[in-house]
Order: C-alpha cells, then sequence, then structure tokens
C-alpha cells in the first residue's frame, strides 16, 4: 500500500473509533446516570455537533469516515487482502463495501449536518424502507444479515483470529496487551449489539414497523431487558472497540473489522 494510501487508511479508521469512543461513553454515562445519553452514531454526531467549533469537527469526522469507505473499496476492489476466488473470498470483499457505504453514508450525514441540516437529511430512512411493500421482506433480510454479523463479531472475539495481526506490529508489550484486551471486549460488544438490532428487525417486520431501527434503540432494548449494570458494560465494550480502532490506526496493513 503506498504511503497516500496509507494516510487515507489512517484517517478513516481513527474517524471510525472515534465515533465508537463517542458512542460508548455517552452510552455508559447513561447508564449509571452520569448524563449522556443513549447513543447510536447519529447521537455521536448530534454531540459534536453541540461542541465549541462543532462545524469543524463535523467537517472532520466526515471526510475522515468519506476516506474510510475509498479504504474499504480499496480493499474490496483492488483485493488488497489476497482473498481466494472462491464465494468465502467474495463475501469477505463485499462486506467490506457495505461497510464502506455504512460509514460513507455516516460521513455524508456528518457533512449536511455542518451546513446546517440537524437531521443530516436522512431521519425516517429505516422507516420509510420498512413501510414500503416490500417493508417484511427487507426487515427480515436485515435481520438475517446482522444474526450472521453478530455470530461473526463473537467468532472474531474468542476464536483469536485477530489477535495474530496484533502479534506482527512493532509495539511493546503492555500496548499489545491492551489492544488484545480492547479488541476482545470490543468485538464482544459489537456482537451484543447486533444480535439485538437482528431481534428488533425480526420483530419489525412481524409486527410494529414504525420506528427507526438504531443502535440507541438496541441500547434501550438492553437496559429494559437486563438493566443499567449490563447496558454499561456492553456501551464500555463499544468504547474499547473505538480504543482498537484508533490504536490500529498506526496500522492500516493489519486486518481491519
Amino acid at each position: 500500500m503506498s504511503s497516500k494510501k496509507k494516510t487515507i487508511a489512517r484517517i478513516g479508521m481513527a474517524s471510525k473509533g472515534i465515533v465508537y469512543v463517542l458512542i460508548g461513553i455517552l452510552t455508559a454515562l447513561a447508564a449509571f446516570g452520569q448524563g449522556g445519553n443513549k447513543s447510536g452514531s447519529k447521537d455521536a454526531l448530534q454531540f459534536l455537533a453541540a461542541q465549541s467549533y462543532g462545524k469543524i469537527l463535523l467537517i472532520a469526522i466526515g471526510l475522515g469516515l468519506l476516506a474510510y469507505l475509498f479504504y474499504r473499496f480499496y480493499q474490496a476492489f483492488a483485493n488488497s487482502k489476497n482473498h481466494d476466488d472462491d464465494a468465502k473470498g467474495y463475501g469477505k470483499r463485499v462486506s467490506y463495501i457495505i461497510s464502506g457505504l455504512i460509514y460513507g453514508f455516516l460521513g455524508y450525514t456528518a457533512l449536511k449536518m455542518s451546513l446546517g441540516n440537524s437531521s443530516g437529511g436522512d431521519s425516517g430512512f429505516v422507516t420509510k424502507l420498512l413501510n414500503s411493500d416490500y417493508g417484511t421482506i427487507i426487515a427480515i433480510a436485515i435481520a438475517v444479515i446482522l444474526a450472521g454479523k453478530g455470530i461473526y463479531e463473537f467468532y472474531t472475539a474468542y476464536s483469536g483470529k485477530y489477535t495474530e495481526n496484533v502479534e506482527q506490529m512493532e509495539v511493546d508489550a503492555d500496548a499489545k496487551s491492551l489492544l488484545i484486551k480492547s479488541g476482545k471486549m470490543g468485538f464482544t460488544a459489537r456482537g451484543v449489539v447486533a444480535g439485538i438490532m437482528a431481534f428488533l428487525f425480526f420483530k419489525a417486520g412481524l409486527q410494529d414497523r414504525s420506528k427507526d431501527i438504531d443502535k440507541a434503540q438496541a441500547f434501550e432494548f438492553l437496559q429494559n431487558e437486563f438493566g443499567s449494570i449490563v447496558l454499561g458494560i456492553v456501551a464500555i465494550g463499544i468504547a474499547l472497540y473505538g480504543v482498537f480502532m484508533l490504536i490500529k490506526s498506526k496500522y492500516p496493513d493489519t486486518n481491519v473489522n
């Protein structure tokens, strides 16, 4: 990977990490009654918008997330990880494209918010999809994808596969230990959230399709069903995933999840 592509990858990964750190911290604060609120990605952007120099922060994050879009597309179309030309390899490359599109759209939302559109222009987008003629099919399809994602996140956390790349990094033992621990907790938390969102989408497909479904809704469900302590633990895990991404942003040639 050229130095310019590495720089773009670093910026993109760091921007994604910042979003996850904000989501985790804001939700953890809400769980423990210290302010904050149960947050999804848009809530994290709105938090940035409310800060001093909010527009500048939104522009920086927006451009950073578009850099992540570029990096994911580079991984997919240049096959930088040398995936085999089989179903598994193509599936992995398609997952890079989907990941890039998700964070690219979030970057677009951040840039629109920086221009004064408080909603980023995407308010109710999921609701509109779910209430279309094919709403039930779309909801169940998303639920299946999220369920698969949740399983993969747990597999990543407990197979130890992600640690292979960590061990190759030229960092001291303490940094590697932090990276491995934060990664394990982060992937576990992402698996929990993906699983809950899968359930919520499946439920929406069969029953109520009147509300958007995002991480904030998943956190609300988690607190209602399992309590604030469990919510706080998962939120901390989400924040640690952000830390994991921030540390890995120094090493863009390693596997990115």
